[in-house]
């Protein structure tokens, strides 16, 4: 299992904005595949998964969470 964890996207971030999940709860993601988009104190920048599987939302779009909080698992398929 892997964490999706709220990444540091500029300097100054603090937090991030989810501004929309781009899959739905328990999809299958690939690696590399736009899983949402997250808004920053500067853009509106869109973050891909890093690893493959099944992705567990913990985090609903339009809250405001600061970096390195876990907001989303990924599972292997089995």
């Amino acid at each position: 299992m892997a964490d999706v964890e709220m990444p540091r996207m500029s300097d100054n971030m603090t937090e991030g904005y989810i501004e929309q999940w781009l899959v739905t709860d328990n999809s299958y993601v690939t690696r590399g595949q736009e899983i949402m988009q997250i808004e920053t104190d500067k853009a509106l920048m869109t973050y891909e998964a890093e690893s493959e599987g099944i992705i567990n939302i913990l985090v609903a779009a339009g809250e405001n969470v600061a970096i390195g909080v876990v907001i989303a698992t990924i599972t292997e398929k089995s």
